[in-house]
């Protein structure tokens, strides 16, 4: 049994010798001079990102602009389109675009950017130069093409809203709906205007009626209601007597609900105003002087009455803060929690042009 056993250790021991015979002294590896391993290199990733893909992985979806190719400017993106303001005193090539813009100086730190209804307006300190005031605008070439585009979107949307001034025409006041009636009878006096409020079964004012039930109707009453105004017009009447007729209306209402509404804030705010003046301002709802004279935008009144009410305490608190600090807004919210979302009404809910 010794003997075999013998005979089974040399033979491993032989194939051992000689299996390393094979390699070769200069070929059996040294563990002094082995190299560190080397990571394994990745392919480039493209937009999908993700996990490196293997053989057997499923086809990568090509990105939109391929996979190493970086998403082109709006600016380049868009059609060669040309924007002129009415006042345009400069203009400039951004990508595609060509822009005339307003440019003016002002006593301001920073260079200011604009559109509006009637294009880009520029301000710039006086000691900037044109040249700074350029490569200004050729870094904010992407939000200025994409704010021009939604500009022309929506005054297009408002042409087609435009305001055909017939008899039967329909315009929104205080959130609500007015047809415009023409009526030259013996009962209403030549150039006169009888406002009529929409009603209920019971013959009285919708709104009034729903606030005394508390019930279920007070909830369908927040739809908007189809109030008539009547003029003393004939039905032939030229459509610019019946929008001046319409206007001068309005201008009654507006000016009565914005000294009833300056005198419930005024208190609460601590100030005294002076003088309520009308606007008709394309841009602007109100302004005020340190004076306590207040000027508010009688259109105003085809919005909602709380909008019309941030207004008014918008203007209010400039008598005891006259800037947009931080402090003048801690102000507005003093008497107007929700300030916030009744302004974001003004710019999400623009108003028919009034021609």
């Amino acid at each position: 049994m010794s003997r075999f056993l013998q005979l089974v250790l040399d033979m491993f021991d032989g194939a051992t010798t000689k299996a390393l015979q094979g390699l070769g002294a200069d070929k059996r590896p040294n563990p002094q001079k082995r190299q560190p391993r080397q990571p394994k290199r990745l392919k480039p990733q493209g937009l999908m990102g993700g996990l490196h893909r293997d053989a057997n992985a499923l086809p990568q979806v090509p990105a939109l602009h391929g996979p190493h190719m970086p998403s082109e400017p709006l600016g380049q993106v868009l059609p060669k389109a040309h924007y002129a303001h009415p006042r345009a005193t400069r203009r400039i090539q951004l990508g595609t675009t060509d822009v005339a813009y307003a440019f003016r100086r002002g006593k301001r730190r920073t260079i200011g950017m604009a559109i509006g209804p009637d294009g880009l307006e520029v301000s710039a300190p006086r000691w900037v130069t044109l040249g700074e005031v350029e490569s200004a605008l050729r870094e904010k070439a992407d939000w200025i093409a994409r704010k021009l585009v939604e500009m022309q979107e929506r005054q297009q949307q408002l042409g087609a809203a435009r305001i055909v001034w017939a008899d039967g025409v329909v315009l929104p006041y205080l959130g609500d709906q007015l047809k415009v009636v023409l009526d030259s009878s013996s009962t209403l006096k030549k150039n006169s205007a009888q406002f009529e409020p929409a009603q209920s079964l019971h013959g009285g004012d919708v709104r009034s009626v729903c606030a005394d039930t508390g019930t279920q109707d007070s909830v369908q009453a927040a739809a908007p209601l189809l109030h008539t105004l009547r003029l003393g017009l004939p039905l032939n009447a030229e459509p610019q007597q019946i929008r001046d007729a319409v206007q001068a209306w309005l201008m009654r209402q507006a000016k009565a609900l914005f000294v009833e509404r300056l005198n419930h804030f005024a208190p609460q705010l601590g100030v005294q105003w002076h003088k309520v003046s009308l606007s008709s301002a394309a841009t602007r709802w109100g302004s005020a002087s340190a004076n306590g004279a207040i000027r508010l935008n009688w259109r105003l009144v085809h919005h909602k009455r709380d909008v019309i009410d941030y207004v008014v305490a918008h203007e209010l608190s400039h008598l005891r803060v006259m800037d947009h600090s931080p402090r003048f807004w801690e102000t507005v919210q003093s008497v107007m929690p929700d300030y916030a979302q009744r302004r974001r009404v003004l710019k999400d809910e623009p108003l028919p042009p009034w021609s």
